[in-house]
């Protein structure tokens, strides 16, 4: 049985301003128990978070992580299984899952926090 995951191409336009573009490739064939790796390449910087989201068929969205140049977050329940990876200079942001189930059949998005979660705290300390 083999384990399809299917990314899509994300553009992200933030308020009028300007666009961010997000690039996956279009689908990611993994056998299962064996390693899942999806690259993002992103227009933006990496000091702002990069999150990864997956969405199994039929059912609602589930946050697995994000990550900026200087921290990372991940669901408890998923932080054993994935990793998020930064290469600075290509500005790839990269997951990788061990042991690939059935299970984790879905598709994964990469998507751009709307600011750094630190600008986002300062905001809020001064409201």
């Amino acid at each position: 049985m083999l384990l399809l995951l299917k990314p899509l191409l994300n553009t992200f336009v933030s308020t009028g301003v300007k666009s961010e573009t997000l690039t996956q490739p279009d689908s990611v064939t993994v056998q299962p128990g064996h390693t899942l790796s999806i690259s993002c390449t992103v227009s933006y910087s990496l000091g702002h978070y990069t999150a990864w989201i997956r969405q199994p068929a039929g059912k609602g969205l589930e946050w697995i992580g994000h990550k900026d140049t200087s921290s990372s977050y991940y669901k408890e329940s998923l932080k054993s299984k994935f990793s998020i990876d930064l290469d600075t200079s290509s500005k790839t942001v990269t997951l990788t899952g061990n042991n690939m189930q059935p299970g984790d059949s879905a598709v994964y998005y990469c998507a751009r926090l709307a600011q750094s979660l630190r600008e986002y705290e300062e905001l809020n300390k001064n409201n």
